[in-house]
């Protein structure tokens, strides 16, 4: 594994932030978090709607699912990710509403992120050498 790229300070100041964010933007709302590990069979129909993903980097599967959430006409729909990569998109226009970081072309370990099932459990962010 390699160097710390992000420690589990600026991680942990980050997601505190993104999570103050949210919540004013939704303070007095019912908003319903949907992580994009699956779908959902909770009813979306008029409720604040808020994708969460890991990385956005092409962009087909977040905007594949915009698109399927769209259609059950959530009251809004909005898009969270911990890590982007915009200069990978093969979608235009693809609004990610809160981004944690902005980050390079490599690949991570480490805060949730693992190669094989390794190192997820790291409290920062690495560069992984793969």
């Amino acid at each position: 594994m390699g160097e710390v790229f992000l420690s589990a300070e600026e991680l942990d100041a980050r997601v505190s932030e993104l999570g103050a964010d949210i919540a004013r933007d939704y303070a007095g709302r019912d908003l319903l978090l949907v992580s994009l590990l699956k779908d959902t069979a909770i009813p979306v129909t008029g409720h604040d709607v808020l994708l969460v993903e890991d990385v956005v980097d092409t962009g087909l599967t977040l905007n594949y699912l915009r698109k399927l959430f769209d259609l059950r006409r959530p009251a809004s729909l909005r898009v969270a990710a911990l890590l982007d990569r915009p200069y990978r998109r093969l979608v235009e226009d693809l609004p990610v509403d809160y981004v944690g970081f902005t980050v390079p072309d490599e690949f991570f370990v480490g805060y949730g992120f693992d190669v094989d099932g390794r190192w997820r459990n790291l409290p920062d962010l690495r560069l992984a050498k793969v």
